[in-house]
């Protein structure tokens, strides 16, 4: 049964030119299984690390995104589409690294994100059928992964309404809890952030330091929803991010 509901995994580019960074990378959609047979408009969501979204071969093991998405269109809930984008490889901390630090040099994170808003959304917003505005498009991953997509939702406020941020490297930088501090969201704004307690001595202090900051505001707008998810026996790897998946693709694109 779960076949039938299965996404339709469409490559879009083996080698998709990213002009801001001059390199190309592997992109690709999973669009829900009824999607030729509809003509409806669906949110989006963009990932990062496109690598571990669902290839059984994936190095460090996947997040089975498509198995996922096929339980919860069982369930009713497949009116989705997610972009996944491989990661640079050797460039992947760079690319994923919105700041200046002693030890990584100047990230290359928001030239990647500008790739990502004036290059690959408007083709993606051309080439399949999505819902326009913030508040249906998000943006997530994990470890590096999850620092950028925070800082892309904290700091482009107006692209991305949706947040899924999964073990996020905190370490890298102090400024990112300045900015978190600071974070002035619009309205219909969600924020999904996870840890597992088994990470690392200084994970879950920090994810909770985030998590604190990100409520410290005096006064937060109209339909801002943030969740905080822990699991005891979570550690920093692709399974458990995979486990965490269908829970936070619920609870930001389903049950607002």
């Amino acid at each position: 049964l779960e076949q039938h509901f299965h996404p339709i995994i469409r490559a879009i580019e083996e080698d998709y030119e990213i002009p801001q960074l001059k390199r190309t990378r592997r992109i690709a959609a999973l669009l829900p299984h009824d999607y030729e047979q509809s003509d409806k408009h669906y949110p989006v969501l963009y990932l990062h690390d496109g690598q571990n979204m669902f290839e059984k071969s994936a190095p460090f093991g996947s997040w089975e995104a498509d198995k996922a998405l096929a339980s919860l269109a069982q369930r009713g809930m497949k009116d989705i589409i997610i972009v996944a984008v491989d990661h640079g490889g050797g460039d992947r901390i760079s690319e994923y690294l919105p700041y200046l630090t002693r030890r990584f040099g100047q990230g290359q994170g928001e030239l990647y994100l500008n790739f990502l808003m004036q290059t690959l959304m408007p083709h993606i917003n051309k080439t399949f059928r999505i819902l326009p505005g913030r508040a249906h498009t998000g943006i997530g991953g994990s470890s590096m992964g999850g620092l950028i997509s925070l800082y892309a939702g904290m700091v482009y406020r107006e692209v991305f309404g949706k947040m899924m941020i999964f073990s996020p490297s905190l370490w890298i930088s102090e400024k990112v809890f300045y900015q978190a501090q600071y974070f002035a969201p619009y309205p219909d704004t969600a924020i999904y952030l996870y840890a597992g307690e088994k990470e690392s001595e200084a994970h879950i202090p920090n994810v909770k330091r985030l998590h604190s900051s990100l409520l410290d505001h005096t006064s937060l707008p109209d339909r801002f929803r943030l969740k905080l998810s822990v699991n005891p026996e979570g550690t920093h790897s692709e399974y458990f991010w995979g486990k965490e998946f269908p829970a936070a693709l619920e609870w930001l694109y389903f049950h607002p």
